[in-house]
This record gives structure tokens, C-alpha cells and sequence, in this order.
């Protein structure tokens, strides 16, 4: 009865939208397998990499060497040109920070807020993960999305969550392309797009990626060099060992380091 409704909008001519009131879902289980698949054959990558971050007129772009594994591990090494600036190792709820010219580590709890802060990436360690190796919840689930919309070229999958927030995966050419999240208003808290897929060891893996996050006006972006993935690495990776003159502080006693600007 809404569908016939007078006051409904009409989806531009461009847009198909199958939703379970009206016309039954197209099949879309070759994605969902396939990301399914994606999903269990990924567990570490590790590449060189160009990152760059934007947040109001904070603007930083660096090298960086970076190394993460499932579920929530992650190494950060900015480097400059005189070599290692910064290094940001998180593994679960542990952060450690290492500033090799200050010879100074630090230590506290890994959440959105420390990442956001270290390692530019306002997201927890599990999720960050997700995020630079485009691996989404969505691929672990048996049920069918709520929505299919095709959108051009590109299909969108639409999931309600539980807290009434909503999470939207777009595909192109049976890659995904795009992660959208939505809050219980509507309103995009957060937009990934994925680019540039290369074929590593029968392993499709997007070279750039490049984040959105409007409720902090942060944007950043990810360029691939050459990166491995599912290359063994051990615990030893993501715990930082001081040195016997380092200096160890709490996170919560110093006013935060900067990575190296434009390296």
C-alpha cells in the first residue's frame, strides 16, 4: 500500500531498488559467497604505503610501513627522511608508541580515540583492521541483505542492524567498492571506498582505500605498494620492547606525538 502511495519518491532512472514489501530480491548469493570466501582466505597483510589524513586544517601525508593481522593487530611505522619517526603497535586493548628520536615509549589503551590520535585512523583496532584489508562483518552472516538497490554499474547491499543503524556494501565488477554506514537518523557516519584491485595469490586486494568520517570531519586515504598478504607474523611484532635508557610514560601524561609531515 505505501509503494502505491502518492507521496512516495520515485528512485532516479538510474536506480532499481528491490526491498522485501515489494518485488522479491534479485540473487545475489555469487556476492555474498564471494565475499564470504574473501573473507575466510584473508588473515595478515603487510605493505609500504602512502597515507594520507585530512582534519580541518590539519593535513599530513607520510610514508608508512604497515602490518596487520585478524583480528585486531596492527603496527603503524611512519617513517621520515632520516628513517623511523613513529611507531604504533596495537593488539587487542594494548597501544604501545615508540618515538625512536626521543627514545620515549608510551603506553595505554587502544580504542577510537588513541588511533585516531597515533595512527590517524579514528576506528578501534578491530575495526581498523577491517577497514585497510576490506574485510566487513556482513561477510561472516548466512542471512540475505534486507535491501538490494543497483545503483549504475554498482550493487548495493543494504543490512539493518540491531541498534537500528544501517551498513550499505557496494559492488563493481564483483569487487567490493564501498562500505556506508548509517546511524539510526540516517545520517552517513562513515564511507569507505575501495580501488585499484590486483590478484595476490588467487587473493583480489584492493591497492587504495580511502575512508570518510563526517561526524569528525576526518578524511584518509591509503596507496598499496606492493603488499603481501597472509605472510605468517608472529605476536613478537606487535609488542614494542624499550630499550634499558628508554623512557616509559602513561598515554595520559604527555600531550601527543606527530607523525612526520609530508615524508
Amino acid at each position: 500500500m505505501i509503494a502505491g502511495c502518492a507521496t512516495t519518491q520515485p528512485l532516479p532512472s538510474d536506480q532499481t531498488e528491490f526491498t522485501s514489501t515489494g518485488q522479491t530480491h534479485p540473487d545475489v548469493s555469487a556476492l555474498t559467497n564471494a565475499m564470504a570466501e574473501r573473507d575466510r582466505a584473508l588473515e595478515s597483510m603487510q605493505t609500504n604505503a602512502v597515507m594520507e589524513f585530512t582534519n580541518g586544517a590539519d593535513h599530513v601525508k607520510a610514508r608508512e610501513e604497515i602490518i596487520v593481522r585478524r583480528p585486531s593487530s596492527l603496527r603503524v611505522e611512519a617513517m621520515s627522511p632520516f628513517g623511523v619517526a613513529l611507531i604504533v603497535a596495537a593488539q587487542e586493548s594494548r597501544l604501545q608508541i615508540f618515538e625512536p628520536s626521543k627514545n620515549t615509549l608510551m603506553r595505554g589503551t587502544a580504542d577510537a580515540a588513541t588511533l585516531a590520535r597515533f595512527a590517524r585512523i579514528p576506528m578501534a583496532p578491530r575495526d581498523a583492521v577491517g577497514l585497510l584489508m576490506g574485510i566487513v562483518p556482513e561477510a561472516q552472516k548466512t542471512s540475505a541483505p534486507d535491501s538490494v538497490t543497483n545503483d549504475g554499474d554498482v550493487t548495493m547491499l543494504g543490512y539493518d542492524l540491531p541498534d537500528h543503524s544501517r551498513r550499505e556494501l557496494g559492488f563493481e565488477n564483483s569487487e567490493l567498492v564501498m562500505v556506508r554506514q548509517k546511524d539510526a537518523t540516517g545520517s552517513v557516519s562513515l564511507e569507505i571506498r575501495y580501488a585499484d584491485y590486483h590478484d595476490i595469490g588467487g587473493v583480489m586486494f584492493a591497492y587504495h582505500v580511502e575512508a570518510n568520517f563526517p561526524a569528525v570531519e576526518t578524511h584518509v586515504s591509503f596507496i598499496y605498494k606492493r603488499p603481501i598478504v597472509n605472510g605468517k607474523i608472529p605476536d613478537s611484532v606487535f609488542i614494542l620492547t624499550p630499550g634499558a635508557n628508554a623512557k616509559q610514560v602513561d598515554i595520559g601524561m604527555t600531550s601527543g606525538l606527530k607523525v612526520p609531515r609530508d615524508a
